[in-house]
């Protein structure tokens, strides 16, 4: 593949991440040689200062814009001023450096928290303002919208060229399965996983199991994210998903036959369920840059549960 990433000097914030990690694999396929991943201990990509410095370091003439600090219901629950702030710090300034630094091109990653708690299913690109956000992640989501109100204005003003790309929720090998910040499939994972050694007779579960979600394989992200590097050029946003709906009771017993737990589910409906559905339309994406998720689910799901066994130790952090 020749890619017009190839010879690029690129930022990639969160490249040590869950999904930057898949990016960063992809851009060294292609061929990418000057790619910048900011460590944590040398900026604090919330402070202007250090991002200042970040683009003096890196002199990127393309940024992928990755870094986030995110969680699931619990954790959006117990930090959202931390959340809202320091996502909304960290694009802002990073956006606003890049238009300073004339940066060719800047790729924000938005997420589906943004869109409205009762959008209709699917979720199309023309409904991101139609309602505020299920009131759980509300100030992560709307952080995270903020950059594409920032992307649109700076296209008018100054011509700046950035994107606004709107992940489903993702999974896959290297996710996050620490209890107290994972989403809902690797605390899945780990639950059975954990209960089949332990010889347990039952899981407790969040919420009903009623709400929907969709889930999109990281790798296949990562994909989707170089394509629109390479090949989108305006500030509408657009959707990234596989196209599908699973419920998290379907979701949960697939898990658990998966892992080989069979033992009993309990729901624990007393926690909340989050946003009652969610699945994306995904025609644009194809549209304008040709992405299709390529992953089968139940395909993405094994590896997932392959690796977290192999990593047993290590992803429990």
């Amino acid at each position: 593949m020749n890619s017009p990433l190839k010879n690029k000097r690129i930022l990639l914030t969160g490249g040590n991440g869950f999904l930057g990690s898949f990016v960063a694999k992809k851009l060294k396929e292609r061929g990418c040689e000057n790619i910048f991943i900011p460590q944590k201990k040398d900026y604090d990509l919330v402070k202007a200062q250090d991002i200042e410095n970040v683009y003096r370091d890196a002199k990127p003439e393309v940024v992928l814009h990755l870094a986030a600090v995110v969680g699931g219901i619990g954790a959006n629950r117990e930090n959202p001023g931390k959340f809202f702030y320091d996502n909304l710090m960290m694009g802002v300034q990073l956006m606003e450096q890049a238009r300073i630094n004339k940066v060719e091109k800047f790729v924000s990653i938005g997420t589906i928290c943004a869109y409205p708690k009762f959008t209709p299913v699917p979720f199309k690109e023309e409904n991101l303002w139609n309602g505020y956000p299920e009131e759980t992640n509300a100030p992560y989501g709307l952080a995270k919208k903020m950059l594409l109100v920032q992307s649109e204005a700076y296209r008018n003003q100054y011509g700046f060229n950035s994107l606004f790309l709107l992940p489903v929720n993702l999974y896959g090998p290297r996710d996050n399965f620490k209890p107290e910040s994972s989403h809902v499939i690797p605390a899945l994972i780990k639950k059975c996983v954990d209960a089949v050694k332990a010889g347990d007779a039952q899981i407790t579960v969040w919420g009903t199991g009623k709400a929907t979600r969709e889930f999109l394989y990281a790798d296949d992200c990562a994909e989707a994210i170089l394509l629109a590097a390479e090949k989108y050029n305006k500030s509408e946003p657009v959707n990234i998903g596989a196209g599908f709906e699973i419920s998290i009771k379907e979701l949960t017993e697939m898990i658990a036959e998966l892992t080989e737990f069979k033992g009993e589910i309990i729901w624990d409906k007393t926690k909340p369920d989050g946003q009652p559905r969610r699945s994306l339309d995904t025609a644009k994406a194809f549209k304008e840059f040709g992405f299709k998720a390529k992953i089968s689910f139940k395909e993405g799901l094994k590896e997932t549960v392959k690796w977290y066994k192999e990593q047993k130790p290590k992803a429990n952090g």
